[in-house]
Protein backbone atom coordinates (compact mmCIF):
# COMPACT_ATOMS: atom_id res chain seq x y z
CA UNK A 1 0.00 0.00 0.00
CA UNK A 2 1.28 3.60 -1.10
CA UNK A 3 3.12 5.31 2.05
CA UNK A 4 0.48 7.93 1.58
CA UNK A 5 -2.38 5.92 1.35
CA UNK A 6 -1.82 4.84 4.86
CA UNK A 7 -1.34 8.24 6.20
CA UNK A 8 -4.72 9.01 4.80
CA UNK A 9 -6.13 5.91 6.68
CA UNK A 10 -3.81 7.19 9.75
CA UNK A 11 -5.74 10.57 9.46
CA UNK A 12 -8.91 8.69 9.48
CA UNK A 13 -8.33 7.04 12.50
CA UNK A 14 -6.96 9.58 14.80
CA UNK A 15 -10.37 11.27 13.75
CA UNK A 16 -12.39 8.89 15.43
CA UNK A 17 -10.37 8.69 17.99
CA UNK A 18 -10.94 12.07 18.81
CA UNK A 19 -15.04 12.03 18.70
CA UNK A 20 -15.57 11.86 14.94
CA UNK A 21 -18.57 9.62 14.12
CA UNK A 22 -17.66 9.10 10.22
CA UNK A 23 -14.48 10.90 8.68
CA UNK A 24 -13.06 10.93 4.50
CA UNK A 25 -9.18 11.87 4.12
CA UNK A 26 -7.80 13.23 0.37
CA UNK A 27 -4.45 13.49 -0.01
CA UNK A 28 -2.77 14.08 -3.17
CA UNK A 29 0.73 15.10 -4.30
CA UNK A 30 2.46 16.19 -8.01
CA UNK A 31 4.24 18.12 -10.19
CA UNK A 32 3.91 21.18 -12.65
CA UNK A 33 5.56 22.82 -15.38
CA UNK A 34 4.92 25.54 -17.51
CA UNK A 35 6.99 27.45 -20.47
CA UNK A 36 5.84 29.93 -22.91
CA UNK A 37 7.39 31.50 -25.60
CA UNK A 38 6.58 34.66 -27.48
CA UNK A 39 8.60 36.09 -30.99
CA UNK A 40 10.85 32.78 -30.14
CA UNK A 41 12.12 34.15 -26.39
CA UNK A 42 11.42 32.42 -23.56
CA UNK A 43 8.87 34.70 -21.34
CA UNK A 44 7.70 32.28 -18.67
CA UNK A 45 8.90 29.36 -17.14
CA UNK A 46 8.09 27.70 -14.13
CA UNK A 47 7.57 24.08 -11.87
CA UNK A 48 6.51 23.37 -9.10
CA UNK A 49 5.93 20.41 -6.89
CA UNK A 50 2.93 20.34 -4.33
CA UNK A 51 1.54 17.88 -1.42
CA UNK A 52 -1.53 18.34 0.45
CA UNK A 53 -3.94 16.41 2.63
CA UNK A 54 -7.56 17.69 3.21
CA UNK A 55 -10.13 15.58 5.66
CA UNK A 56 -13.88 15.70 6.34
CA UNK A 57 -15.01 14.78 9.58
CA UNK A 58 -18.50 14.52 10.40
CA UNK A 59 -20.24 14.45 14.52
CA UNK A 60 -23.29 13.28 14.14
CA UNK A 61 -24.36 15.46 11.37
CA UNK A 62 -22.49 18.19 11.98
CA UNK A 63 -19.37 18.52 9.21
CA UNK A 64 -16.13 19.82 9.93
CA UNK A 65 -13.17 20.32 7.20
CA UNK A 66 -9.40 21.20 7.30
CA UNK A 67 -6.42 20.74 5.22
CA UNK A 68 -2.44 20.93 5.53
CA UNK A 69 0.48 20.91 3.43
CA UNK A 70 2.50 19.65 6.52
CA UNK A 71 2.01 15.85 6.02
CA UNK A 72 4.30 14.97 9.47
CA UNK A 73 2.39 13.52 12.65
CA UNK A 74 2.35 16.28 14.25
CA UNK A 75 0.77 18.11 10.49
CA UNK A 76 -1.73 15.47 10.32
CA UNK A 77 -3.31 15.72 13.98
CA UNK A 78 -3.17 19.79 13.92
CA UNK A 79 -5.47 19.20 10.39
CA UNK A 80 -7.36 16.49 12.46
CA UNK A 81 -7.86 18.71 15.30
CA UNK A 82 -8.84 21.60 13.39
CA UNK A 83 -12.15 19.55 11.85
CA UNK A 84 -12.84 18.35 14.78
CA UNK A 85 -13.07 21.83 16.68
CA UNK A 86 -15.16 22.81 13.25
CA UNK A 87 -17.58 20.21 13.91
CA UNK A 88 -18.52 20.55 16.63
CA UNK A 89 -19.90 24.43 16.18
CA UNK A 90 -21.01 23.83 12.42
CA UNK A 91 -25.07 23.52 11.97
CA UNK A 92 -26.87 19.94 11.40
CA UNK A 93 -27.23 18.79 7.87
CA UNK A 94 -29.60 15.76 7.73
CA UNK A 95 -28.27 14.89 4.49
CA UNK A 96 -24.41 14.89 5.33
CA UNK A 97 -22.81 12.23 5.66
CA UNK A 98 -20.71 9.16 3.73
CA UNK A 99 -21.77 7.30 0.81
CA UNK A 100 -23.19 3.73 2.21
CA UNK A 101 -20.80 0.91 1.92
CA UNK A 102 -22.56 -1.04 -0.90
CA UNK A 103 -22.28 2.37 -3.12
CA UNK A 104 -18.46 2.34 -2.51
CA UNK A 105 -15.67 0.52 -4.62
CA UNK A 106 -13.39 1.39 -7.47
CA UNK A 107 -13.20 0.02 -11.36
CA UNK A 108 -10.29 -2.47 -11.79
CA UNK A 109 -9.73 -1.74 -15.05
CA UNK A 110 -6.23 0.30 -16.38
CA UNK A 111 -7.50 3.83 -17.43
CA UNK A 112 -4.36 4.61 -18.99
CA UNK A 113 -4.46 7.65 -16.73
CA UNK A 114 -0.43 7.79 -16.15
CA UNK A 115 2.17 7.64 -19.14
CA UNK A 116 5.82 7.51 -18.04
CA UNK A 117 7.22 9.13 -21.12
CA UNK A 118 5.56 12.98 -20.20
CA UNK A 119 8.29 12.90 -16.88
CA UNK A 120 10.86 11.07 -19.08
CA UNK A 121 10.90 14.93 -21.45
CA UNK A 122 13.98 17.07 -20.15
CA UNK A 123 13.22 20.63 -19.96
CA UNK A 124 15.44 21.78 -22.92
CA UNK A 125 13.22 19.81 -25.27
CA UNK A 126 10.17 20.97 -23.66
CA UNK A 127 11.49 24.65 -24.56
CA UNK A 128 12.23 23.75 -28.15
CA UNK A 129 8.76 21.92 -28.22
CA UNK A 130 7.09 25.35 -27.46
CA UNK A 131 8.96 27.31 -30.19
CA UNK A 132 8.50 25.12 -32.83
CA UNK A 133 5.10 25.55 -32.57
CA UNK A 134 5.10 29.24 -32.39
CA UNK A 135 7.61 28.79 -35.76
CA UNK A 136 5.40 26.53 -37.86
CA UNK A 137 2.42 29.01 -37.31
CA UNK A 138 4.93 32.01 -38.41
CA UNK A 139 5.70 29.75 -41.25
CA UNK A 140 2.44 28.91 -43.11
CA UNK A 141 1.95 32.68 -44.66
CA UNK A 142 3.74 35.99 -44.53
CA UNK A 143 0.26 37.55 -42.84
CA UNK A 144 1.64 35.17 -39.70
CA UNK A 145 4.12 37.98 -38.71
CA UNK A 146 3.10 38.23 -34.93
CA UNK A 147 2.11 35.79 -32.16
CA UNK A 148 0.51 36.06 -28.56
CA UNK A 149 3.08 32.95 -28.02
CA UNK A 150 2.89 29.45 -27.75
CA UNK A 151 3.04 26.85 -24.81
CA UNK A 152 4.40 23.68 -23.59
CA UNK A 153 2.33 22.06 -20.19
CA UNK A 154 2.87 18.93 -17.85
CA UNK A 155 1.96 17.53 -14.83
CA UNK A 156 2.11 14.07 -12.86
CA UNK A 157 0.26 13.89 -9.82
CA UNK A 158 -1.48 10.74 -7.50
CA UNK A 159 -4.96 11.00 -5.83
CA UNK A 160 -5.31 8.40 -2.31
CA UNK A 161 -8.78 8.88 -0.64
CA UNK A 162 -9.88 6.98 2.24
CA UNK A 163 -12.90 7.27 4.29
CA UNK A 164 -14.39 5.55 7.82
CA UNK A 165 -16.63 2.50 5.64
CA UNK A 166 -13.55 0.98 5.13
CA UNK A 167 -12.51 2.34 1.55
CA UNK A 168 -8.99 2.95 0.35
CA UNK A 169 -7.87 3.80 -2.84
CA UNK A 170 -5.18 5.56 -5.18
CA UNK A 171 -4.43 6.31 -8.75
CA UNK A 172 -2.02 8.55 -10.66
CA UNK A 173 -2.20 10.68 -13.63
CA UNK A 174 0.00 12.57 -15.79
CA UNK A 175 -0.54 14.76 -18.71
CA UNK A 176 0.85 17.40 -20.78
CA UNK A 177 -0.51 19.92 -23.65
CA UNK A 178 1.08 22.24 -26.62
CA UNK A 179 -0.56 24.97 -28.09
CA UNK A 180 0.15 28.73 -29.82
CA UNK A 181 -1.94 31.52 -30.59
CA UNK A 182 -1.01 33.33 -33.68
CA UNK A 183 -2.03 36.71 -34.76
CA UNK A 184 -2.45 37.27 -38.89
CA UNK A 185 -2.90 40.70 -39.98
CA UNK A 186 -3.50 42.18 -43.60
CA UNK A 187 -3.92 45.95 -43.84
CA UNK A 188 -5.91 47.21 -40.69
CA UNK A 189 -7.49 43.81 -40.14
CA UNK A 190 -5.66 41.70 -37.45
CA UNK A 191 -7.23 38.73 -36.14
CA UNK A 192 -5.98 35.92 -33.86
CA UNK A 193 -6.65 32.25 -33.03
CA UNK A 194 -5.33 29.29 -31.28
CA UNK A 195 -4.63 25.28 -31.64
CA UNK A 196 -4.14 22.79 -29.02
CA UNK A 197 -3.12 19.24 -27.96
CA UNK A 198 -3.32 17.76 -24.85
CA UNK A 199 -2.99 14.48 -23.94
CA UNK A 200 -1.95 11.96 -20.75
CA UNK A 201 0.95 10.55 -22.97
CA UNK A 202 3.46 13.25 -25.06
CA UNK A 203 3.53 10.79 -27.69
CA UNK A 204 0.07 11.09 -28.48
CA UNK A 205 0.31 14.45 -28.94
CA UNK A 206 -0.11 16.64 -32.60
CA UNK A 207 3.08 17.44 -33.44
CA UNK A 208 4.19 21.36 -33.48
CA UNK A 209 3.58 21.54 -37.20
CA UNK A 210 -0.22 20.53 -36.82
CA UNK A 211 -0.45 22.79 -33.75
CA UNK A 212 1.34 25.60 -35.44
CA UNK A 213 -0.43 25.15 -38.84
CA UNK A 214 -3.88 25.35 -37.76
CA UNK A 215 -3.41 27.77 -35.06
CA UNK A 216 -2.48 29.89 -38.76
CA UNK A 217 -4.69 28.91 -40.79
CA UNK A 218 -7.62 29.62 -38.48
CA UNK A 219 -6.50 33.15 -37.76
CA UNK A 220 -6.12 33.56 -41.56
CA UNK A 221 -9.43 32.49 -42.19
CA UNK A 222 -10.96 35.19 -40.06
CA UNK A 223 -9.03 38.13 -41.46
CA UNK A 224 -11.50 41.19 -43.23
CA UNK A 225 -14.29 39.76 -41.69
CA UNK A 226 -17.86 41.65 -42.08
CA UNK A 227 -20.94 41.95 -39.91
CA UNK A 228 -24.38 39.51 -40.87
CA UNK A 229 -27.50 41.35 -41.11
CA UNK A 230 -29.84 40.62 -38.72
CA UNK A 231 -31.80 37.65 -39.33
CA UNK A 232 -33.12 34.05 -38.52
CA UNK A 233 -30.68 31.99 -40.19
CA UNK A 234 -29.27 28.08 -39.07
CA UNK A 235 -26.33 28.40 -36.89
CA UNK A 236 -23.40 25.18 -37.36
CA UNK A 237 -21.25 25.19 -34.21
CA UNK A 238 -17.91 23.80 -34.42
CA UNK A 239 -16.77 20.95 -32.38
CA UNK A 240 -14.60 23.77 -30.17
CA UNK A 241 -18.08 25.75 -29.79
CA UNK A 242 -20.33 22.97 -29.57
CA UNK A 243 -18.38 21.60 -26.75
CA UNK A 244 -19.81 24.57 -24.68
CA UNK A 245 -23.86 23.81 -25.12
CA UNK A 246 -22.92 20.03 -23.46
CA UNK A 247 -21.26 22.25 -21.05
CA UNK A 248 -24.23 24.30 -20.49
CA UNK A 249 -26.52 20.82 -20.22
CA UNK A 250 -24.02 19.90 -17.34
CA UNK A 251 -24.95 22.70 -15.20
CA UNK A 252 -28.55 22.40 -16.26
CA UNK A 253 -28.29 18.71 -14.53
CA UNK A 254 -25.84 19.04 -11.77
CA UNK A 255 -27.54 17.57 -8.59
CA UNK A 256 -27.02 20.76 -7.04
CA UNK A 257 -28.70 22.65 -9.36
CA UNK A 258 -31.90 20.77 -9.65
CA UNK A 259 -32.70 20.50 -5.70
CA UNK A 260 -32.41 24.10 -5.58
CA UNK A 261 -34.84 24.44 -8.31
CA UNK A 262 -32.28 26.48 -10.68
CA UNK A 263 -32.41 24.30 -14.17
CA UNK A 264 -34.83 24.99 -16.95
CA UNK A 265 -34.52 20.93 -16.57
CA UNK A 266 -36.28 20.96 -13.78
CA UNK A 267 -38.73 17.97 -13.27
CA UNK A 268 -37.93 16.44 -16.82
CA UNK A 269 -36.87 13.34 -16.09
CA UNK A 270 -38.08 10.76 -18.50
CA UNK A 271 -39.56 13.92 -21.01
CA UNK A 272 -37.88 14.69 -24.34
CA UNK A 273 -36.12 17.95 -24.03
CA UNK A 274 -34.02 17.51 -27.46
CA UNK A 275 -33.64 16.27 -30.93
CA UNK A 276 -33.80 12.49 -31.31
CA UNK A 277 -30.10 12.86 -32.75
CA UNK A 278 -29.18 14.29 -29.29
CA UNK A 279 -27.53 12.32 -26.55
CA UNK A 280 -25.13 12.84 -23.82
CA UNK A 281 -23.68 10.50 -22.34
CA UNK A 282 -21.56 10.69 -18.66
CA UNK A 283 -18.16 8.36 -18.68
CA UNK A 284 -15.68 8.72 -16.28
CA UNK A 285 -14.47 4.85 -17.40
CA UNK A 286 -13.04 5.73 -20.86
CA UNK A 287 -9.35 4.76 -21.20
CA UNK A 288 -6.85 7.56 -21.32
CA UNK A 289 -9.23 10.81 -21.33
CA UNK A 290 -9.24 13.67 -18.96
CA UNK A 291 -12.11 12.85 -17.32
CA UNK A 292 -11.58 9.28 -16.70
CA UNK A 293 -11.07 8.24 -13.00
CA UNK A 294 -11.13 5.00 -11.35
CA UNK A 295 -13.55 6.21 -8.22
CA UNK A 296 -15.19 9.47 -7.81
CA UNK A 297 -14.10 11.93 -4.76
CA UNK A 298 -16.23 10.12 -1.89
CA UNK A 299 -14.95 6.34 -3.34
CA UNK A 300 -17.72 5.64 -5.49
CA UNK A 301 -16.93 3.31 -8.67
CA UNK A 302 -16.95 5.49 -12.02
CA UNK A 303 -19.88 4.65 -14.13
CA UNK A 304 -21.42 5.34 -17.74
CA UNK A 305 -24.78 7.45 -17.13
CA UNK A 306 -26.89 8.51 -20.28
CA UNK A 307 -27.60 12.23 -19.36
CA UNK A 308 -30.24 12.68 -22.38
CA UNK A 309 -31.16 9.53 -25.03
CA UNK A 310 -31.94 10.03 -28.21
CA UNK A 311 -33.74 13.16 -26.87
CA UNK A 312 -35.14 11.86 -23.57
CA UNK A 313 -33.57 13.42 -20.14
CA UNK A 314 -32.55 10.28 -18.53
CA UNK A 315 -30.45 11.05 -15.72
CA UNK A 316 -29.33 13.74 -13.20
CA UNK A 317 -26.11 13.79 -12.08
CA UNK A 318 -25.32 13.38 -8.53
CA UNK A 319 -23.24 12.79 -5.77
CA UNK A 320 -24.12 11.22 -2.31
CA UNK A 321 -26.01 14.75 -0.68
CA UNK A 322 -27.78 15.72 -3.99
CA UNK A 323 -29.04 12.38 -4.45
CA UNK A 324 -30.55 12.56 -0.59
CA UNK A 325 -31.68 15.85 -1.11
CA UNK A 326 -33.65 14.43 -3.95
CA UNK A 327 -34.87 10.69 -2.72
CA UNK A 328 -32.65 9.16 -5.64
CA UNK A 329 -28.96 7.33 -5.67
CA UNK A 330 -25.24 8.85 -6.54
CA UNK A 331 -24.30 8.56 -9.88
CA UNK A 332 -20.75 8.59 -8.65
CA UNK A 333 -20.52 12.07 -9.65
CA UNK A 334 -18.87 13.76 -6.87
CA UNK A 335 -16.12 16.22 -7.01
CA UNK A 336 -14.12 18.01 -4.60
CA UNK A 337 -10.49 19.69 -4.49
CA UNK A 338 -8.41 18.65 -1.38
CA UNK A 339 -11.10 19.24 1.27
CA UNK A 340 -14.47 20.49 1.50
CA UNK A 341 -17.83 18.98 0.99
CA UNK A 342 -18.07 17.34 -2.41
CA UNK A 343 -19.44 19.35 -5.12
CA UNK A 344 -20.89 17.41 -8.16
CA UNK A 345 -18.83 17.46 -11.49
CA UNK A 346 -18.61 15.34 -14.83
CA UNK A 347 -16.26 12.10 -16.26
CA UNK A 348 -15.91 12.47 -19.64
CA UNK A 349 -19.21 14.51 -20.99
CA UNK A 350 -19.87 14.44 -23.91
CA UNK A 351 -22.69 14.37 -27.18
CA UNK A 352 -22.63 11.00 -29.13
CA UNK A 353 -21.39 11.58 -32.63
CA UNK A 354 -23.96 11.21 -35.81
CA UNK A 355 -23.37 10.07 -39.35
CA UNK A 356 -22.90 13.15 -41.38
CA UNK A 357 -19.46 14.88 -41.81
CA UNK A 358 -19.17 18.14 -40.75
CA UNK A 359 -18.65 19.29 -45.01
CA UNK A 360 -21.85 17.14 -45.78
CA UNK A 361 -23.50 19.67 -42.39
CA UNK A 362 -22.45 22.73 -44.44
CA UNK A 363 -23.54 21.71 -47.26
CA UNK A 364 -26.82 21.12 -46.33
CA UNK A 365 -26.99 24.95 -45.23
CA UNK A 366 -28.29 27.41 -47.85
CA UNK A 367 -27.62 30.73 -46.16
CA UNK A 368 -26.43 30.49 -42.32
CA UNK A 369 -23.73 30.93 -39.91
CA UNK A 370 -20.50 28.70 -39.17
CA UNK A 371 -19.50 29.18 -35.37
CA UNK A 372 -15.90 29.11 -34.54
CA UNK A 373 -15.59 30.96 -31.53
CA UNK A 374 -18.07 32.04 -28.67
CA UNK A 375 -17.47 35.36 -26.98
CA UNK A 376 -19.42 36.48 -23.62
CA UNK A 377 -21.47 34.69 -20.79
CA UNK A 378 -24.84 35.04 -21.60
CA UNK A 379 -26.28 31.55 -20.95
CA UNK A 380 -28.94 31.39 -18.63
CA UNK A 381 -29.52 27.74 -17.48
CA UNK A 382 -32.23 28.77 -14.57
CA UNK A 383 -34.89 29.77 -17.80
CA UNK A 384 -32.61 28.68 -20.90
CA UNK A 385 -31.96 31.94 -22.17
CA UNK A 386 -28.86 32.02 -24.17
CA UNK A 387 -27.19 35.13 -26.06
CA UNK A 388 -23.68 35.34 -27.31
CA UNK A 389 -21.00 37.26 -29.07
CA UNK A 390 -19.57 34.61 -31.97
CA UNK A 391 -17.04 34.40 -34.56
CA UNK A 392 -17.05 32.29 -38.11
CA UNK A 393 -17.86 32.30 -41.10
CA UNK A 394 -21.02 32.65 -43.00
CA UNK A 395 -22.35 29.81 -45.49
CA UNK A 396 -23.77 30.43 -48.75
CA UNK A 397 -25.30 27.68 -51.00
CA UNK A 398 -23.44 25.09 -48.92
CA UNK A 399 -19.99 26.69 -48.96
CA UNK A 400 -18.21 29.10 -46.49
CA UNK A 401 -18.00 32.20 -47.61
CA UNK A 402 -16.48 34.84 -46.48
CA UNK A 403 -15.94 35.37 -42.10
CA UNK A 404 -17.70 36.87 -39.82
CA UNK A 405 -17.53 39.09 -36.47
CA UNK A 406 -19.34 41.50 -34.20
CA UNK A 407 -22.67 39.19 -34.60
CA UNK A 408 -24.63 38.16 -31.60
CA UNK A 409 -26.67 34.44 -31.61
CA UNK A 410 -29.84 34.08 -29.39
CA UNK A 411 -32.40 31.85 -28.71
CA UNK A 412 -33.27 29.71 -25.88
CA UNK A 413 -31.79 26.45 -24.83
CA UNK A 414 -35.31 24.53 -24.72
CA UNK A 415 -36.01 25.54 -28.28
CA UNK A 416 -32.36 25.08 -29.32
CA UNK A 417 -31.76 21.92 -28.31
CA UNK A 418 -35.05 20.79 -29.96
CA UNK A 419 -34.09 22.26 -32.88
CA UNK A 420 -31.32 19.94 -33.80
CA UNK A 421 -31.24 18.62 -36.92
CA UNK A 422 -27.85 17.32 -37.80
CA UNK A 423 -25.27 15.83 -35.62
CA UNK A 424 -21.55 15.19 -36.80
CA UNK A 425 -19.13 12.18 -37.07
CA UNK A 426 -16.23 14.67 -35.51
CA UNK A 427 -16.06 13.61 -32.23
CA UNK A 428 -12.91 14.57 -30.68
CA UNK A 429 -11.74 14.61 -27.10
CA UNK A 430 -9.46 17.93 -26.46
CA UNK A 431 -11.02 17.86 -22.82
CA UNK A 432 -13.27 16.12 -20.63
CA UNK A 433 -16.10 17.53 -22.10
CA UNK A 434 -16.53 17.50 -26.67
CA UNK A 435 -18.69 17.33 -28.79
CA UNK A 436 -19.01 17.18 -32.95
CA UNK A 437 -20.08 19.71 -35.12
CA UNK A 438 -23.76 20.57 -34.31
CA UNK A 439 -26.52 22.21 -36.65
CA UNK A 440 -29.41 24.02 -35.06
CA UNK A 441 -32.60 24.77 -37.76
CA UNK A 442 -32.85 28.63 -36.73
CA UNK A 443 -31.58 30.91 -34.20
CA UNK A 444 -31.34 34.62 -33.65
CA UNK A 445 -28.55 36.16 -35.65
CA UNK A 446 -27.65 40.00 -34.84
CA UNK A 447 -25.56 41.96 -36.68
CA UNK A 448 -26.03 44.85 -38.88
Amino acid sequence: MPELLETARQAIALALGKGAHEAECTIQEGSEFSVSVRMREIETLKEAASKAAGIRVLIGSRVGSSHTSDLSREGIERMVAGAIELAAITSEDPFAGLPDEGDLGAIGADLELYSGDVAQLDTPERIRLAKETEEAAFAVDARIANSEGASFGASDGARYFANSRGFAGSYRASMCSLSTVAVAKDGDSMERDYWYSAKRSYKQLESPQVIGRIAAERALRRLNARKAPTQKAPVVFDPRTARSLVGDIFDAVAGDSIYRKSSFLLDKLGEKVASDLFTVVDDATLPGLFGSQPFDDEGVPSRRTLVIENGVLKNYLLNTYTARKLGMKTTGNASRGITGNAGVGHGNLFLLPGVQSPESIIASVKNGLYVTELIGSGVNTVTGDYSLGAVGLWIENGELAYPVSEVTIAGNLKEMLQAVTAVGSDLEFRSSVAAPTLLIAEMTISGQ
